[in-house]
Protein backbone atom coordinates (compact mmCIF):
# COMPACT_ATOMS: atom_id res chain seq x y z
CA UNK A 1 0.00 0.00 0.00
CA UNK A 2 1.49 3.51 -1.01
CA UNK A 3 0.20 6.75 0.67
CA UNK A 4 0.77 10.37 0.22
CA UNK A 5 4.30 12.01 1.29
CA UNK A 6 2.65 13.85 3.94
CA UNK A 7 0.81 11.23 5.41
CA UNK A 8 2.13 9.52 8.55
CA UNK A 9 1.50 6.13 9.14
CA UNK A 10 0.98 4.47 12.79
CA UNK A 11 3.08 2.21 14.74
CA UNK A 12 1.65 0.56 18.29
CA UNK A 13 2.91 0.53 21.28
CA UNK A 14 2.05 -3.19 22.93
CA UNK A 15 2.70 -2.90 26.88
CA UNK A 16 4.46 -5.21 29.09
CA UNK A 17 1.94 -8.70 29.60
CA UNK A 18 2.82 -7.61 33.52
CA UNK A 19 1.63 -3.92 33.24
CA UNK A 20 -1.79 -3.58 35.03
CA UNK A 21 -4.79 -4.82 34.02
CA UNK A 22 -2.64 -6.46 30.99
CA UNK A 23 -1.91 -10.40 30.27
CA UNK A 24 -0.32 -12.02 27.58
CA UNK A 25 -3.78 -13.09 26.37
CA UNK A 26 -5.46 -10.01 26.25
CA UNK A 27 -2.52 -8.33 24.83
CA UNK A 28 -2.21 -10.89 22.00
CA UNK A 29 -6.63 -10.79 21.76
CA UNK A 30 -6.32 -6.75 21.63
CA UNK A 31 -2.88 -7.16 18.81
CA UNK A 32 -5.32 -9.08 16.53
CA UNK A 33 -8.22 -6.99 16.27
CA UNK A 34 -5.73 -4.18 15.91
CA UNK A 35 -3.85 -5.45 13.20
CA UNK A 36 -7.30 -6.56 11.31
CA UNK A 37 -8.49 -2.90 11.53
CA UNK A 38 -5.92 -0.93 9.33
CA UNK A 39 -2.94 0.27 8.51
CA UNK A 40 0.44 0.00 11.11
CA UNK A 41 3.55 0.39 10.15
CA UNK A 42 5.29 -1.77 12.96
CA UNK A 43 4.81 -2.35 16.37
CA UNK A 44 7.28 -1.62 19.23
CA UNK A 45 6.77 -4.15 22.24
CA UNK A 46 7.73 -2.79 26.07
CA UNK A 47 8.64 -5.75 28.43
CA UNK A 48 8.84 -3.86 30.99
CA UNK A 49 8.99 -6.00 34.10
CA UNK A 50 7.84 -9.30 32.54
CA UNK A 51 10.82 -12.02 33.22
CA UNK A 52 12.35 -12.73 30.17
CA UNK A 53 10.84 -16.27 29.80
CA UNK A 54 7.57 -15.10 29.91
CA UNK A 55 8.59 -12.07 27.81
CA UNK A 56 9.78 -14.78 25.06
CA UNK A 57 7.28 -16.56 24.85
CA UNK A 58 4.72 -14.21 24.54
CA UNK A 59 7.05 -12.05 21.98
CA UNK A 60 7.23 -15.26 19.91
CA UNK A 61 3.76 -15.05 19.42
CA UNK A 62 3.28 -11.78 19.11
CA UNK A 63 6.03 -11.35 16.54
CA UNK A 64 4.63 -13.94 14.77
CA UNK A 65 1.22 -12.00 14.11
CA UNK A 66 2.75 -8.75 13.44
CA UNK A 67 4.94 -10.13 10.65
CA UNK A 68 2.02 -12.07 9.09
CA UNK A 69 0.26 -8.20 8.80
CA UNK A 70 3.13 -7.06 7.16
CA UNK A 71 4.12 -5.02 9.75
CA UNK A 72 7.77 -4.98 11.54
CA UNK A 73 8.45 -6.14 15.22
CA UNK A 74 10.50 -4.06 17.54
CA UNK A 75 11.86 -4.65 21.04
CA UNK A 76 12.26 -2.83 23.50
CA UNK A 77 15.54 -2.75 25.10
CA UNK A 78 15.95 -6.03 24.92
CA UNK A 79 18.44 -7.67 21.74
CA UNK A 80 18.74 -11.14 23.12
CA UNK A 81 14.78 -11.79 22.76
CA UNK A 82 14.71 -10.03 19.57
CA UNK A 83 16.97 -12.45 18.11
CA UNK A 84 15.39 -15.64 19.65
CA UNK A 85 11.98 -14.35 18.29
CA UNK A 86 13.44 -13.33 14.86
CA UNK A 87 11.92 -9.62 15.50
CA UNK A 88 12.63 -7.03 12.62
CA UNK A 89 14.22 -4.38 15.06
CA UNK A 90 14.92 -3.39 18.29
CA UNK A 91 14.17 0.03 20.48
CA UNK A 92 17.09 0.80 22.51
CA UNK A 93 16.42 3.75 25.27
CA UNK A 94 19.37 4.10 27.09
CA UNK A 95 22.63 5.94 26.94
CA UNK A 96 24.16 7.05 24.20
CA UNK A 97 26.67 4.57 24.34
CA UNK A 98 24.62 1.51 24.70
CA UNK A 99 22.50 3.44 21.48
CA UNK A 100 25.99 3.01 19.57
CA UNK A 101 26.75 -0.38 20.48
CA UNK A 102 23.16 -1.89 19.50
CA UNK A 103 23.66 0.44 16.23
CA UNK A 104 27.18 -1.22 15.62
CA UNK A 105 26.44 -4.51 15.80
CA UNK A 106 23.11 -4.78 14.84
CA UNK A 107 23.06 -2.50 12.19
CA UNK A 108 22.17 -3.39 8.89
CA UNK A 109 20.30 -6.87 10.46
CA UNK A 110 18.13 -5.10 12.24
CA UNK A 111 15.75 -2.14 12.36
CA UNK A 112 17.55 -0.24 15.33
CA UNK A 113 15.54 2.84 16.56
CA UNK A 114 15.99 4.79 20.00
CA UNK A 115 14.16 7.80 21.44
CA UNK A 116 13.31 9.43 24.94
CA UNK A 117 15.51 12.49 23.75
CA UNK A 118 14.05 15.56 26.15
CA UNK A 119 15.88 18.49 24.40
CA UNK A 120 17.50 19.09 20.65
CA UNK A 121 21.09 18.74 21.16
CA UNK A 122 20.97 15.39 23.01
CA UNK A 123 18.18 14.57 19.72
CA UNK A 124 20.95 15.56 17.35
CA UNK A 125 24.05 13.43 19.60
CA UNK A 126 21.78 10.46 18.97
CA UNK A 127 21.06 11.11 15.29
CA UNK A 128 24.78 11.19 14.94
CA UNK A 129 24.79 7.70 14.99
CA UNK A 130 22.68 6.90 12.16
CA UNK A 131 19.87 5.44 14.16
CA UNK A 132 16.73 3.99 11.97
CA UNK A 133 14.15 6.17 13.83
CA UNK A 134 13.73 9.19 16.52
CA UNK A 135 10.57 8.51 19.19
CA UNK A 136 9.89 11.60 20.19
CA UNK A 137 8.44 10.38 23.66
CA UNK A 138 8.96 7.91 26.22
CA UNK A 139 8.22 3.73 25.66
CA UNK A 140 4.76 3.52 27.73
CA UNK A 141 4.77 7.47 29.11
CA UNK A 142 1.22 8.03 26.98
CA UNK A 143 -0.82 8.40 30.36
CA UNK A 144 -2.21 11.91 29.26
CA UNK A 145 -5.25 11.95 26.73
CA UNK A 146 -3.20 14.36 24.67
CA UNK A 147 0.39 14.11 23.26
CA UNK A 148 2.64 16.13 25.40
CA UNK A 149 3.82 19.69 24.19
CA UNK A 150 7.55 18.66 24.10
CA UNK A 151 6.99 15.36 21.95
CA UNK A 152 5.52 17.52 19.26
CA UNK A 153 7.61 20.61 19.33
CA UNK A 154 10.97 18.29 18.99
CA UNK A 155 9.55 16.08 16.59
CA UNK A 156 8.52 19.20 14.29
CA UNK A 157 11.76 20.79 14.83
CA UNK A 158 13.28 17.19 14.08
CA UNK A 159 11.16 16.66 11.10
CA UNK A 160 12.07 20.24 9.29
CA UNK A 161 15.66 19.33 9.36
CA UNK A 162 17.05 15.72 9.77
CA UNK A 163 16.26 12.94 7.06
CA UNK A 164 16.11 10.32 9.81
CA UNK A 165 12.29 9.38 10.08
CA UNK A 166 10.70 10.81 13.10
CA UNK A 167 7.87 9.02 15.42
CA UNK A 168 5.93 11.02 17.13
CA UNK A 169 3.61 9.69 20.36
CA UNK A 170 0.17 10.31 21.00
CA UNK A 171 -1.68 10.99 23.55
CA UNK A 172 -4.05 7.95 25.24
CA UNK A 173 -6.99 9.60 22.99
CA UNK A 174 -7.09 9.84 19.83
CA UNK A 175 -8.75 13.45 19.47
CA UNK A 176 -4.74 15.46 18.76
CA UNK A 177 -3.90 13.30 15.39
CA UNK A 178 -4.15 16.56 14.02
CA UNK A 179 -1.53 18.22 16.29
CA UNK A 180 0.70 14.90 15.67
CA UNK A 181 0.16 15.31 11.55
CA UNK A 182 0.84 18.97 11.99
CA UNK A 183 4.64 17.49 13.34
CA UNK A 184 5.40 16.36 10.28
CA UNK A 185 6.62 13.11 11.63
CA UNK A 186 6.50 10.44 9.46
CA UNK A 187 4.89 8.38 12.01
CA UNK A 188 2.62 8.49 14.83
CA UNK A 189 3.25 6.28 18.03
CA UNK A 190 -0.07 4.71 19.76
CA UNK A 191 -0.41 2.69 22.49
CA UNK A 192 -2.65 3.10 25.27
CA UNK A 193 -5.12 4.51 22.66
CA UNK A 194 -5.37 1.22 21.42
CA UNK A 195 -4.50 -1.12 24.27
CA UNK A 196 -6.99 0.72 27.00
CA UNK A 197 -9.74 1.44 24.84
CA UNK A 198 -12.92 -1.35 24.77
CA UNK A 199 -12.79 -1.34 20.98
CA UNK A 200 -9.38 -1.02 19.95
CA UNK A 201 -10.21 -1.94 15.97
CA UNK A 202 -12.48 1.30 15.78
CA UNK A 203 -9.82 3.63 17.67
CA UNK A 204 -7.38 2.26 14.64
CA UNK A 205 -10.02 2.64 11.89
CA UNK A 206 -10.63 5.83 13.30
CA UNK A 207 -7.03 6.89 13.65
CA UNK A 208 -6.60 5.95 9.80
CA UNK A 209 -9.55 7.52 8.86
CA UNK A 210 -8.69 10.83 10.75
CA UNK A 211 -4.70 10.48 9.10
CA UNK A 212 -6.16 9.92 5.62
CA UNK A 213 -8.24 13.49 5.62
CA UNK A 214 -5.81 15.32 7.23
CA UNK A 215 -3.71 14.29 4.89
CA UNK A 216 -6.32 15.08 1.81
CA UNK A 217 -6.73 18.34 3.35
CA UNK A 218 -3.12 19.16 3.36
CA UNK A 219 -2.73 18.69 -0.01
CA UNK A 220 -5.48 20.52 -1.07
CA UNK A 221 -3.74 23.86 0.69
Amino acid sequence: MKFPENRPRLVLVVPSPSSEGHTSDTLLATLDKALAAGDIASVIFDNGKTDEASFQTFAAAAVSKVQAAGAAAIILNDTRTAGRVGADGVHIEGPLADIADAIERYTPKLIVGTGNVKERHAALEVGELQPDYMFFGKIGADSKAEAHPRNLSLAEWWAAMVEIPAIVQAGSKIDDLAACFATRAEFIALGAAVFSADNPAQVVTDANRQLDELSAADTEE
